[in-house]
Formats: structure tokens, C-alpha cells, sequence
């Protein structure tokens, strides 16, 4: 439900936006909005689950989730909506980093890489269904009926919480870190905010850069007083463990690009070709189908190659993938353009199954908890980042070259920008030692078992 959210939205973006009398490029506040949201409230998520029991938060969140969905389909304009997703951004930041807490405490280290293969697997039907569905039903309804979708499933997924998952008690963890995780919450609003209004005219010029001069400031606070206090809203000591540095710091850049991706396609089907949005979402849903086929492969590629080598890759091959797609035109056929998409699916999946399981395999049991938190912050606020960089580059090339509505050059700058920040990872993945994250995969794992017992 949440997967699905992202690509939905992004696919009826333009209809949206005529609807609501805005540009569609300044709609990207309704997805960093949700992004955001989730981004600041996610560092509260681990002791929320501990201290009133993670089932019953789950479930709580799920029901959030799907309500504040209805307020979204029910917005008049532009302000409803970003106050509606930003709701939503607090029922997912709950939802997803509890449930992947819930099955993290279960697992062995060496069936890390199974467990999120079948945690993501089901959760990719979301993304794969969204483009097309979000097209469809924009073109045979409205905007407001793709925010609909999530009522059953929201309902469906509170029932089968409630009977199959087993219960977990409620502890009493320490007490809340509530002064970082506002000094947290307020940084990163701040900065989002001061790169959400840049250039827009929506608030006065000196206001942007001194939320972005602001927002760095009360981060280096946060960082100051998270590294004093004994159990801190976000803990940035899991940094010191290498797999979990890499997999944060490189893999946030490589999210960046995967966040921006959804945002910029559709924009470039619809608003620069001129194509509708149910032809979009079918052209567009090429890129989580790649995804969907690629998690299961992963094994595979981690039974004959280095996790370096593989993150290594796939930072190289989506960068190149984001360049190939600032030379998209008119003139390509939609099928040229759905391979593309179904390669650049490929190689992020691969980059994401890989660090999804790096980062937690040398985390202790006891500090689960906060580096889920602080996985999945990172994750989010990069998305929102990445999206924001896309968005924010093809405004800084509108004021350069003035015009109604964005020329395709300018959505080729932000795509070849995007790339740039994705290649940026690549060197940190190259500085990995050869034998980090060894064990993740149950298939590597038993190789090396045997291999032991024939010496």
C-alpha cells in the first residue's frame, strides 16, 4: 500500500495539477511532503513499538494510513493535500519500520537476504500495479479515486494483522529522546522546506536560503546532543559499523536517484511528449516490473560476486540508465522507452536488495531498533532529497530560461543531475572491503560451511 503510494501519485500528477490550478512541477511538494513526514516521525517508531507492543502499533498505523487517504481524495487544493500526505507520512513512518522490525528480531543473520527478499517481494506489487492503475483510473475517473484504492487494502491488511501476527507484549524502553527527535524533526523540515520554495515565489527570497542555512544549523545541534545522550533519538554511533556506514551514507545517494525516478517520468511522458496518463502508467510500470523480477536473482548474483562488486555495479549501470533517459524524445517509441525503464528496475533492485540486508548484518540484536529507525529516516529523506533535487533543477533552469511550462530540456538537466547523484555513491561502495557483508545470503553462508568441514 504504502509502495504503491509513491508511483500512483506520480502518475496523476499532471491531472492533479490542472485540476488544482498549479504547475505540475510544484506538485513535487505533495510527494516530499509524505516523504518528509515519514522522514521525521520514522526516529520515533522503535520506541513507540516497544513501548505500547509492535502489533498493536502496526495496526494503528495501517488504520491512520487508510484514513488520512480518504482526506486526500477529499482535498480541495493544493494546502488540504499537503496536509492530508503529511498525516499519511506519519501512519507510514509507523507502518513500515515497525513491521520490518517485527520480522528482523526473528531472523538469523544468514537468512537476512531470504527475510527481505519476502518482505519486499509481496510489497513490489505495489509500485508494479501502481503506474498502470494510477493511469487508468485517472482517465476513467479522476485523481481523487487512485487515493481510494488504499481503503481495501488498508482494511484487508488490519485483519490479517490482527490474526496472524503473533503478539508483542508492550516493554518500558528508556524514556523518548524528545528534545533530539524534535531537533531532528524541525532540521529536516526546515532544509525541505528552504529547497521546496526556492525560486518559486511562494515566500519572500531571503526565506528559502535561511531555512536551508537554518535547517543545517539546528542539524548540527541534533547531531551534537544525539551523540551526548545514552539513548538518543537517532543513534549516529551504528556509523562506526562499516557495513551499516556504507549501506546508509553511499546507498542514501543511490535512493536519491530511485526517489526522483517516479517523479520525473511521468512529468516527461505527459507534460513533454504528451502522452495520457494511462499510456504513461504502462509505459512507466516497465521499471518496477524490473524490480519485482530482479529481487528474487539477487542470491544468485551474491553466490558468484563480492557484495562490493554488486552494489559496485549497480550504482554504475542506474547512473547510466538516468543519462540514457535525458536523450529520450517524442520520436522513441514507447516500447525503446519501457526496455529502458525495465533496465534501469533491474539494476536499482539489485542495489536495493543488497543494502537492505548489508546494512543489518553486523548490527547487535539490542541496537535493532535504532538502526531500523535510522534506516528507514535516511531512506525516506533521501526520496523526498532526490525528488526535490529533480524538481528544484528544472526550476533554476525555468528562471534561466523563462517559459509556461518545462521544454525537455530541462527535464533531460534533471535527469542527468540525478545520475550525477547517484554516481557519487560508487566510490564509497569501491572503498568497501572485498569481504564485507559475507554471510548474508543463507547460499554463500552454506558454501562456506562446507567448504570448512571438507578442510
Amino acid at each position: 500500500m504504502q509502495n504503491m503510494d509513491g508511483t500512483i501519485v506520480a502518475t496523476a500528477l499532471p491531472s492533479m495539477a490542472r485540476d488544482l490550478g498549479v504547475d505540475p512541477v510544484h506538485l513535487s511538494s505533495a510527494i516530499t511532503a509524505y516523504l518528509v513526514a515519514l522522514t521525521v516521525f520514522i526516529p520515533a517508531s522503535g520506541w513507540v513499538a516497544d513501548r505500547f507492543g509492535a502489533k498493536r502499533v502496526f495496526m494503528w498505523a495501517i488504520a491512520l494510513f487508510t484514513v488520512s487517504s480518504v482526506a486526500c481524495a477529499a482535498a480541495a487544493n493544493l494546502p488540504q493535500l499537503i496536509g492530508a500526505r503529511i498525516v499519511q507520512g506519519l501512519g507510514g513512518a509507523m507502518m513500515v519500520p515497525v513491521g520490518r522490525l517485527i520480522l528482523f528480531r526473528g531472523v538469523k543473520r544468514e537468512e537476512l537476504l531470504q527475510a527481505t527478499t519476502w518482505l519486499t517481494m509481496p510489497a513490489l506489487i505495489g509500485p508494479l500495479m501502481g503506474p498502470p492503475l494510477g493511469g487508468f483510473l485517472t482517465d476513467a475517473l479522476s485523481w481523487r479515486s487512485i487515493f481510494w484504492v488504499n481503503v481495501p487494502v488498508g482494511i484487508v491488511g488490519i485483519l490479517l494483522a490482527w490474526r496472524l501476527l503473533p503478539a508483542s507484549p508492550a516493554e518500558r524502553p528508556v524514556p523518548p529522546d524528545l528534545r533530539g527527535m524534535m531537533l531532528i524533526g524541525g532540521s529536516l523540515t526546515l532544509f525541505m522546506i528552504g529547497i521546496e520554495c526556492a525560486g518559486r515565489g511562494v515566500l519572500p527570497p531571503f526565506a528559502a536560503p535561511a531555512c536551508i542555512a537554518a535547517g543545517v544549523l539546528v542539524f548540527w545541534l541534533a547531531l551534537r546532543h544525539c551523540r551526548r545522550v545514552p539513548d538518543p533519538a537517532v543513534d549516529f554511533s551504528l556509523l562506526a559499523i562499516p557495513t551499516f556506514h556504507a549501506a546508509t551514507v553511499a546507498g542514501s545517494l543511490f535512493r536519491a536517484g530511485a526517489g526522483a525516478l517516479p517523479f520525473l517520468v511521468p512529468l516527461t511522458l505527459q507534460a513533454g511528449f504528451g502522452y495520457s496518463a494511462s499510456a504513461s502508467g504502462l509505459v512507466t510500470f516497465a521499471s518496477a516490473l524490473g524490480s519485482f523480477c530482479m529481487r528474487p536473482m539477487t542470491s544468485t548474483a551474491l553466490r558468484h560476486f563480492s557484495v562490493r562488486t554488486v552494489l559496485c555495479a549497480g550504482s554504475v549501470s542506474f547512473a547510466a540508465m538516468l543519462v540514457a533517459c535525458s536523450f529520450m524524445s517524442q520520436s522513441w517509441p514507447a516500447i525503446a522507452i519501457f526496455l529502458l525503464l525495465l533496465f534501469g528496475g533491474l539494476s536499482r533492485s539489485l542495489g536495493f536488495a543488497t543494502m537492505g540486508a548489508l546494512a543489518f548484518a553486523d548490527v547487535p540484536k539490542d541496537q535493532l531498533a535504532s538502526a531500523t529507525s535510522f534506516q528507514g529516516t535516511a531512506q525516506q529523506l533521501m526520496k523526498a532529497v532526490g525528488v526535490t533535487v529533480a524538481a528544484g533543477t528544472i526550476q533554476v533552469t525555468m528562471i534561466l530560461s523563462p517559459g509556461t511550462h518545462a521544454e525537455r530540456w530541462q527535464l533531460a538537466a534533471a535527469f542527468i543531475v540525478t545520475a550525477l547523484v547517484v554516481l557519487a555513491s560508487f566510490p564509497m561502495f569501491a572503498r568497501m572491503p572485498p569481504e564485507a557483508g559475507e554471510g548474508i545470503s543463507a547460499a554463500r553462508g552454506r558454501g562456506r560451511g562446507a567448504a570448512a568441514e571438507l578442510k
